[in-house]
C-alpha cells in the first residue's frame, strides 16, 4: 500500500514536466520560465519531505498518507482552470509539490513494520515508487492526446479511490513510539545528529545523481549525440527503469552486508564509469553501457543509503531524519543540471561535468567505508 501511493503521489508531483513543452507553447514561455514551472513542484516537494517525516513521527501513516493523498487532488484539478496563466501555474505547481512529500511518510511506515535484518529489501520496494516519475513521463502525455483536462481527472481519481483505501488498509505498527516534543524540537533533534548530514551527503550523491540525470539526460543525448528528441526520450526512460529496479537490490544486498559497503561500492563503480563516459565513447555500444551501469550503480546506492538509516537512527526520529535526507536527495539533483549546462556553454564540452561526478562518487566511496561501516545497526 505504501509503494503504491508512493507511485500514485509521484506520478501527480510530476504532472507538470511531462506536458512543459505543451505549457510553453500555450503560454509563449521562454525556456527560463519552462525551466522555473518545472522546478517549482520538485522544490516545494523536497522540502516539503522535511515537515512530513515530523508530522508522520507524531501522527502516523495510517493518518498522514490517505491525508496527503487526498489533498494532493486540489492542485492536480486546480491545474485546469490554472493552465492559461503562467502566474496561475507557478501558484499550483507551488501547491503540487505536497505529492513529493510521501516518501517521507512511507520510509517510517515500512521501516516500523520489518526486522533490521529485512528493512534493506522492504524500504528497496518502497523506492520503486519513484517509477512514479517515469509512468507520469510516459503516460500523461499519452493521455493527454486524448483531452487536454484528461490526465488531470485519471489522476485525481486514482489518488480518490487510494486515499479511501489507504484510510482503511494501512495500520501503524502497534509499538511505535509517539514523541511528545513539538515538531520544532525533534527536527532540531535530527539535525544535530552528525549522521543525518552524512546519510544526506550520500543520499544527494545516489539519489541526486538519478534526480540530475532524469532531468539533463535527454538535453545531454540530443546535444552531444545528436539523437531526436523521441530516441532521446526513450533512452533516458531507459536509465530511470535501471535505476527502479536497482534500488530494492541496494536494499536486499544490504540485508546481507554492512549497507555501508554496498554504498561504497556502488559509488566506487559509478566513479568508475563516469571517467569512462568523460572520454566521450560512442554511444553504441560503450556510451549507452556506461550510461546503463551508472543507473544501477545509482539505483543500488539509493537502496543502500535508506538501508543504512534504519540501521544507525534511533526509531522515533526515523520520520525527521528520513525528511530532512529525502529532502537533501532531491535538491542534490538540480546542482548538477546547472553546472552541466553552465561548463558545455563555456567549453563546449561535457567531460569536465563527468570528471566532477566521478570525484563527488569517489569522495562519498571513500566516506561510506572509511566511516560509515563503522556505525553498528541500532537496538
Amino acid at each position: 500500500m505504501a509503494t503504491i501511493g508512493f507511485t500514485l503521489t509521484f506520478w501527480a508531483w510530476n504532472l507538470i514536466s511531462p506536458l512543459g513543452g505543451a505549457f510553453k507553447d500555450r503560454l509563449d514561455l521562454s525556456s527560463f520560465q519552462q525551466s522555473l514551472l518545472v522546478a517549482v513542484p520538485v522544490l516545494v516537494g523536497s522540502l516539503g519531505r522535511i515537515p512530513a517525516g515530523a508530522l508522520t513521527d507524531k501522527y502516523g501513516a495510517k493518518l498522514m498518507f490517505p491525508l496527503v493523498s487526498a489533498l494532493t487532488i486540489v492542485p492536480v484539478l486546480l491545474l485546469i482552470p490554472a493552465k492559461d496563466s503562467y502566474g496561475a501555474m507557478l501558484a499550483v505547481g507551488f501547491l503540487l509539490g505536497l505529492g513529493g512529500t510521501t516518501f517521507a511518510i512511507g520510509i517510517p511506515l515500512v521501516n516500523s513494520w520489518f526486522p533490521p535484518s529485512e528493512r534493506g529489501l522492504a524500504l528497496g520496494i518502497f523506492g520503486m515508487g519513484m517509477g512514479g516519475v517515469a509512468l507520469s513521463g510516459y503516460f500523461t502525455p499519452r493521455i493527454a492526446d486524448h483531452g487536454d483536462n484528461l490526465p488531470f481527472l485519471v489522476v485525481a481519481v486514482a489518488l480518490a479511490v487510494y486515499a479511501a483505501l489507504a484510510a482503511v488498509l494501512i495500520t501503524d505498527h502497534p509499538n511505535r513510539k509517539v514523541p511528545t516534543t513539538s515538531l520544532g524540537h525533534r527536527l532540531g533533534q535530527a539535525g544535530r545528529l552528525r549522521v543525518t548530514w552524512e546519510l544526506s551527503a550520500l543520499y544527494a550523491i545516489g539519489f541526486g545523481g538519478i534526480v540530475a540525470f532524469g532531468v539533463y539526460l535527454p538535453t545531454y543525448l540530443k546535444t552531444w549525440y545528436e539523437l531526436s528528441p523521441t530516441d532521446a526520450g526513450t533512452k533516458a526512460a531507459g536509465f530511470a527503469l535501471v535505476t527502479v529496479v536497482f534500488r530494492p537490490f541496494g536494499g536486499w544486498l544490504s540485508d546481507r552486508v554492512h549497507p555501508a559497503l554496498v554504498t561504497a561500492g556502488a559509488l566506487g563503480f559509478v566513479a568508475l564509469l563516469a571517467i569512462v563516459q568523460a572520454f566521450d565513447p560512442d554511444l553504441n555500444p560503450v556510451g549507452t553501457i556506461a550510461l546503463l551501469c551508472m543507473a544501477a550503480g545509482l539505483g543500488t546506492a539509493s537502496g543502500s543509503v535508506f538501508a543504512l538509516v534504519s540501521q544507525v537512527t534511533p526509531q522515533p526520529q526515523v520520520g525527521s531524519v528520513t525528511g530532512i535526507v529525502g529532502a537533501m536527495g532531491g535538491l542534490g539533483g538540480f546542482v548538477p543540471p546547472l553546472v552541466m549546462g553552465a561548463i558545455y556553454s563555456t567549453q563546449d564540452s561535457y567531460s569536465i561535468g563527468f570528471m566532477l561526478l566521478s570525484d563527488l562518487a569517489l569522495a562519498g566511496c571513500v566516506y561510506a567505508y572509511g566511516r560509515m561501516r563503522t556505525l553498528r545497526p541500532s537496538a
